[in-house]
């Protein structure tokens, strides 16, 4: 019984370590590093194979059956939590605040970061939307510059693929937004006939 029981760990440790790695492999295929992407798919591919024949090494049995299926389930979460901690990549920000805009972009440039400020027409009224694209490693201080300034700003996030370029602040030479220009600059007049 201990044999079947370690046997079923085993599958499930294997079984970790080759979702995880799939896990990973996929998203940084995803992110275009091929690189990386080839050499952790070969590694997940004789971690499966160690995985497989472990599993089917003798009849199934209960425990190494249940450690394949959760060892698959846990491995896609710790692929997930892994690759969130490494941060590779880019991210695309937009912020929409209706009061704010000039503020938020103006803090994002003074820590640094690239953002550009549109105005827009929404569902309830003109408001400020702010593109901000960002290595994913500092989502979390560029999350805390919007919050400290607008608590209540929809923010959404997109995966980006630089294609060409990037932006490299030199200190002092930051742009500022110098005035905040209107949405609508002047009323609309009808004329009568």
């Amino acid at each position: 019984m201990l044999s079947l029981i370690l046997a079923g760990l085993l599958v499930f440790v294997l079984r970790v370590l080759d979702m995880s790695l799939d896990t990973l492999r996929m998203l940084f295929v995803m992110r275009g590093k091929k690189a990386l992407a080839g050499g952790i798919g070969s590694l997940q591919a004789a971690i499966y194979i160690l995985a497989i024949g472990a599993a089917l090494s003798g009849p199934l049995n209960f425990w190494t059956v249940t450690g394949y299926a959760l060892g698959f389930g846990t491995g896609v979460i710790v692929g997930m939590y892994v690759e969130e901690w490494l941060a590779v990549g880019y991210a695309r920000l937009q912020i929409y605040t209706r009061n704010f805009g000039t503020e938020i972009a103006k803090a994002l440039h003074d820590a640094g970061h690239a953002a550009t400020l549109s105005w827009a027409e929404g569902m309830q009224g003109p408001l400020n939307v702010i593109d901000c694209a960002v290595a994913r490693k500092n989502l979390g201080a560029v999350n805390a510059i919007i919050e400290s300034v607008d608590a209540s700003a929809f923010i959404t996030l997109d995966d980006v693929q630089p294609v060409h370029g990037h932006f490299s602040p030199r200190p002092g030479a930051i742009s500022l937004i110098r005035r905040r220009m209107p949405i609508y600059t002047e009323e609309i007049e009808t004329k009568s006939s």
